[in-house]
């Protein structure tokens, strides 16, 4: 249909149209005359549509209010009474995502799914959340999403619980995330960016209910909204049905929102900040240090892209100069960097891990010298093109990270709009990097360093230190508090708390009923393909090598991948392969020296990178395929290239070059290290698979606690141990190198194919062969309670064992369980009201299965839920029409769009694993056909797995020696 800027279009008005090319699209900016609302539309041919109403939330302190009123609002509304509506549309939508985000200045609601009637169910839940939510009925949402007193009795103690709470005490366990909350602090005093959006532990508590809802009705308003839509979809319609049912009842008025500036200081400003480690922790080598630079403004698209390719050419590759020159001068263990431009003013972030306090002003000079060598003798230029490349291939692939990539653009469009600029000026790159790619011949990021860097005393110097019993003298004077708290009520006072409890408590155990929950609309089974979506590999061979290739549109990209079968390495050198996949692409080779390699890498590539995984067989306990895999990708024009560099490492790569090897290993434990604080919950589950899964084992071995164990001993030992650790790596790659192990897979255009074939045939012609036997390895499974503590807040509890060992065999069926224990059982049981962040359910098709628990406050209470999975699957009672809900819920994660790169990889794991179509088929046809019955069914399986009792909690010191007469063993993991 044709529009005119000027014209209205069911109460919204077109300011503006253009085609961006970038994201191939008509972009129409709109503003609705009545409410004030603004609203971008982006008109494509992609069916999955997104919609996302977003709003500026700019906090005054660090309660997290933005935050838990993010949650809130997703807890019932005018129209949808629902407890939780967010969780009845995950349990019954197709959506592709639905979610829910909180930044420092904003709060976005986005919502996708590629049908139709489903997408206008979405919005419409979305908007009456959003702008009619039920947290001025109930006071309960703020004490359960917030925070509350709790307490059982008189004689019992007060404690704070909350899940935005309970979230944000795991959040502030990690150094890492403690670090990068205050380098805004320490940047922004005088702004809204100075405070803690997301919520303080320590000041949560002070949100009172009143400035809760104060906070909703001054920025939830239409005229402070940006509302986003992308697709295929019929814009006219979507206008309609947003000013119909929403935003004509609504008045423009003024929203005071606005963000200021933070004014430059004159000088660099220094901070201390402590993170707590464990009471027999060493603090040795334990800080971060950690230079910071406000650059510029998020609206200013060259810059910004600039500033992006230069923060990556400085810190983010081997080859660059700033972090090789903080490594050589032994500051430290590990550099990260890190360039935000999600906030008014963008920041570049240096960061030096396991370092000293002592060695501060060494890293500031190290910093400036650097800088300044680089801006007065000029920056390699093929490590200026490596890095103008490597971002060039990602904004041309726009693979989303896993998001669909309407979502991707609604989020890249914010970084201007929100600051009263066009949201293209966010999408568009073709003519800032035409600009920048003038610095191959002339001095632009020399300038840009000057400017933004070296002449800029818009700074901070921060300082994280580790202190010994942080965490349990904080936590003693918060019971201390709350004891004295306690002691200044009145008998009366204690009651009230008390039947507040109560009250909270029994809204949270209380069902929806019927009447309510079919306020949530629902699509109905026919509305749902009955095929499973089928991945076409095609199969070729070249000398005995197998070639497995995807079809599809790819846009002039190859994606190849390699796997290595790695099951001739002998069983006590497993671990090396590990190690082999974390320095392989980062040490230098015959031809070329490590920065030289990395330079080409991203010259000529998008990237190539390889790890280690176990393919479990499918319907089979015991069996499965491990393997060395390499993922690379580039341009079909730049095949030669890609492939003699794959050549180049798998052939010629050096293992003696010792100094480059200790480097990469203590990057390597610097990066296990923030991964066991960040991702807890999968480190247990993996851990406590390896107790009775072979697989499992295997990848714990290669990838989890126990490589991380393996990792700190070659980093401790390594001055005596460095030619065995050189000898054993050659003799790996030696192995797992051999023609004969080795499959391909290959995703591109058919009319591509021939093109990349001929790269693959070179290199199968270029490796050696080996004749080697399949090791058997014996693994000692057995029954296992660890309790691994951390010195953070929370646990993460994971409980689990294999059901084919049981005598149970997969069905799809399983899969609608998962959907009902996680959304319904353990959603209610351990997030609502035992005040975790999350908990997650498995069943996977080689029999294990996995319960896990993520920042969780509680510990034997969560293993009690586990335990009574089975008592509530025998008594599960629902109607048909809350069948049909879980049904469909299940059905949209099993048709969860696949990018062309990840379309490719599934295929190929699915022959690994030996799923075939007909597999993939049985699958979906029993999730549609399972009845409430097949669900009671599962009781039995549930009780046989939970009876074994194989657990693993990774968390807090204090709560696993408060239950240690559970754990068979009990470790601490850090040292």
């Amino acid at each position: 249909m044709h529009f005119d800027v000027g014209n209205i279009y069911n109460g919204f008005k077109l300011l503006s149209e253009k085609k961006v090319k970038e994201v191939n699209s008509i972009s129409r900016l709109f503003y609705h005359e009545k409410s004030g609302a603004r609203l971008l539309s982006l008109e494509n041919d992609d069916d999955n549509k997104v919609f996302s109403i977003s709003f500026r939330t700019p906090p005054k302190d660090s309660t997290g209010l933005p935050h838990i009123l993010e949650h809130s609002v997703l807890c019932g509304s005018r129209k949808f009474p629902t407890k939780e509506p967010f969780v009845e549309l995950v349990k019954g939508s197709l959506n592709t995502f639905l979610n829910a985000l909180t930044f420092s200045d904003k709060t976005m609601y986005p919502v996708a799914s590629k049908n139709d009637k489903d997408f206008y169910n979405l919005m419409d839940v979305y908007l009456d959340a959003v702008f009619y939510p039920n947290i001025y009925k109930y006071p309960e949402i703020l004490m359960q999403e917030g925070w509350h007193y709790d307490i059982d009795n008189k004689e019992g103690e007060i404690t704070y619980k909350g899940v935005v709470y309970n979230e944000m005490k795991g959040a502030f366990s990690s150094p890492e995330s403690i670090l990068f909350r205050k380098i805004q602090e320490s940047l922004f005093p005088d702004t809204p960016y100075g405070v803690e959006s997301g919520g303080d532990p320590e000041v949560i508590p002070e949100l009172t209910q009143e400035e809760f809802l104060k906070f909703h009705q001054k920025y939830y308003h239409p005229s402070n909204s940006y509302i986003f839509l992308y697709g295929n979809g019929d814009i006219l319609k979507q206008l309609a049905f947003i000013n119909d049912n929403y935003l004509k009842g609504f008045d423009a008025i003024k929203v005071d929102s606005g963000i200021p500036l933070q004014q430059p200081f004159k000088e660099i400003k220094e901070m201390e900040v402590m993170y707590p480690v464990l009471p027999e922790d060493d603090e040795k080598d334990k800080a971060y240090l950690s230079m910071n630079f406000a650059v510029g403004k998020s609206m200013e698209n060259e810059t910004i892209l600039a500033l992006q390719v230069l923060e990556h050419l400085l810190l983010e590759t081997p080859a660059a100069p700033l972090k090789k020159a903080l490594i050589e001068a032994e500051i430290g263990k590990d550099v990260l960097g890190q360039y935000d431009n999600s906030i008014l003013q963008p920041v570049i972030s240096i960061v030096v891990k396991n370092s000293n306090e002592d060695k501060k002003e060494k890293f500031k000079s190290v910093i400036y010298d650097t800088l300044k060598n680089l801006a007065e003798n000029g920056i390699d230029k093929k490590l200026i093109e490596a890095s103008i490349n490597i971002i060039e291939f990602d904004l041309r692939e726009s693979e989303g990270h896993g998001m669909p990539k309407g979502l991707l653009y609604s989020i890249k469009a914010m970084n201007s709009w929100l600051y009263d600029k066009d949201p293209e000026i966010s999408l568009e790159y073709e003519l800032a990097l035409e600009k920048i790619k003038t610095a191959l011949i002339s001095d632009y990021f020399e300038k840009l360093i000057e400017k933004y860097l070296i002449n800029n005393t818009h700074c901070s110097l921060l300082v994280l230190k580790p202190q010994k019993s942080l965490e349990e003298r904080k936590a003693e004077e918060i019971k201390s508090k709350l004891s004295s708290f306690k002691k200044s009520l009145t008998d009366e006072q204690i009651e009230e708390l008390i039947e507040q409890t109560d009250k909270l408590r029994e809204r949270q155990s209380k069902p929806d009923s019927p009447e309510v929950l079919a306020t949530i609309p629902l699509l109905n089974i026919e509305d749902i393909s009955k095929e499973a979506l089928k991945l076409e590999l095609d199969e070729d061979n070249y000398n005995q090598v197998k070639i497995f290739r995807h079809s599809t549109f790819t846009n002039k990209i190859a994606y190849v991948n390699l796997y290595f079968d790695s099951s001739f390495i002998e069983q006590d050198d497993l671990q090396y392969i590990g190690l082999l996949s974390d320095i392989l692409c980062k040490i230098s080779t015959e031809k070329y020296d490590y920065s030289d390699l990395s330079n080409e890498i991203n010259i000529h590539t998008g990237g190539i990178h390889s790890f280690v995984e176990a393919y479990s067989v499918n319907g089979d306990s015991e069996k499965y395929y491990p393997k060395f895999i390499f993922k690379s990708k580039a341009l079909v024009g730049k095949m030669p290239e890609l492939f003699n560099l794959l050549n180049e490492i798998i052939s010629a790569s050096r293992y003696d070059e010792t100094k480059r090897l200790k480097e990469i290993i203590q990057e390597t434990r610097s990066q296990l290290e923030m991964r066991i604080f960040e991702r807890g919950h999968l480190v247990a589950a993996r851990r406590l698979s390896s107790y009775y899964s072979p697989s499992g084992y295997y990848l714990e071995l290669i990838s989890g606690l126990s490589y991380y164990k393996f990792i700190v001993g070659i980093e401790k030992n390594y001055d005596s141990k460095a030619q065995e650790i050189i000898a054993n790596l050659k003799k790996v790659a030696g192995v797992v190198f051999s023609r004969k192990n080795l499959i391909f897979g290959v995703t591109c255009d058919e009319k591509d194919y021939d093109a990349v074939k001929s790269e693959v045939v070179k290199l199968i012609d270029a490796l050696k062969d080996n004749d080697q036997d399949v090791k058997k390895y014996k693994f000692d499974l057995k029954a296992r309670n660890e309790g691994l503590m951390t010195p953070g807040k929370v646990q993460y509890v994971a409980k689990g064992y294999n059901y084919i060992k049981t005598g149970y065999a997969y069905s799809g069926k399983m899969q609608v369980l998962r959907t009902i224990a996680g959304y319904d059982y353990l959603w209610n049981h351990i997030r609502v009201r035992g005040g975790a962040y999350g908990a997650f359910n498995r069943f996977e098709r080689n029999g294990n299965v996995y319960f896990a628990s993520y920042r969780d406050p509680n510990l034997a209470e969560t293993l009690k839920v586990y335990d009574n999975t089975a008592e509530y699957l025998k008594n599960f009672n629902v109607d048909e029409r809350e069948m049909t809900k879980y049904i469909i819920g299940t059905i949209s994660k099993l048709d969860t769009p696949l990018t062309p790169s990840v379309a490719g990889e599934v295929a190929i794991e699915y022959h690994l694993r030996n799923v075939l179509q007909e597999d993939i088929q049985r699958e979906r046809d029993e999730v549609l056909n399972t009845t409430l019955e097949d669900i009671r069914a599962f009781a039995d399986m549930v009780l046989e797995v939970m009876k074994q009792n194989y657990f693993c909690v990774l968390g807090s010191e204090e709560k696993i020696k408060q239950n240690k007469d559970i754990f068979s063993e009990v470790t601490s993991v850090f040292e």
